[in-house]
């Protein structure tokens, strides 16, 4: 089963870009989705990562990121219009503040999802720790740390599946429409996936210390990840971006 932040390989410039790089992209078009305050710029960049995504080939992962994000923003909207109590009256109980500081707030949740995404959809995980370790001066076990949680995420979610699989099996319904039984449903799942979760972990940190793990360092990495012209472009380009965010 195919995870959304799973590596697509490719031979685009968002692949061959340095990591680090990559990771500055991502998070400046996060950054000038915060800074900026129109409808316009929160668009164009949510449209900007959507057509970056369908240029390097994961535009289908970010729609069925999409796809689940919206339902979380419309309930934003309404939780905005109903407690944004400033501004006109424009339909019923929601007045004209409310609306738009709920529909900001919905882009820019949009907008801070996908680029992140984006990123991890094109480039591999190991390259990602080993590039922040070179030249962000990253300890490496805080590298290994955070991607090795991502390299469980789709591990995790595959145990949980197969627990509801067999609770399904035993009569038990997890498909019924009542949010709070269906929440009862879930907290005796949590149980056994929390026991699978921590024997992985264990055995992955057991696995981690004998090959020599605590002897890592930044100079020990055999694949060097130097910068090139295109990242100085992408570096400018970044730099735009948050210009972009603070003026519109």
């Amino acid at each position: 089963m195919l995870n959304v932040i799973d590596y697509i390989p490719g031979t685009t410039v968002l692949h061959r870009l340095n990591p680090v790089t990559k990771v500055a992209l991502a998070a400046s078009i996060i950054a000038a989705t915060f800074l900026a305050d129109s409808y316009a710029a929160l668009i164009a960049l949510l449209a900007l990562t959507l057509v970056l995504g369908i240029y390097a080939g994961s535009g289908s992962r970010l729609l069925s990121l999409l796809k689940v994000l919206v339902p979380v923003a419309a309930l934003m909207l309404a939780l905005q219009a109903i407690f944004v109590r400033r501004g006109t009256p424009v339909l019923f109980f929601a007045t004209d503040e409310g609306l738009i500081s709920g529909s900001k707030a919905c882009l820019r949740l949009l907008g801070v999802a996908l680029p992140l995404v984006l990123m991890l959809t094109v480039t591999k995980l190991t390259d990602l720790a080993n590039a922040c370790v070179e030249h962000l001066h990253i300890p490496y076990k805080y590298a290994f740390t955070f991607t090795t949680a991502l390299r469980f995420v789709p591990v995790f979610t595959q145990e949980m599946n197969a627990i509801m699989e067999a609770q399904t099996a035993r009569g038990v319904e997890f498909d019924t429409k009542n949010p709070f039984k269906k929440l009862t449903l879930m907290l005796p799942v949590c149980v056994p996936l929390l026991v699978t979760s921590v024997g992985k972990t264990d055995a992955t940190a057991l696995a981690a210390e004998e090959r020599g793990f605590y002897l890592r360092t930044r100079e020990s990495s055999y694949k060097r990840y130097p910068f090139a012209a295109r990242d100085a472009v992408v570096a400018v380009c970044c730099v735009a971006l948050i210009a972009f965010g603070l003026v519109l």
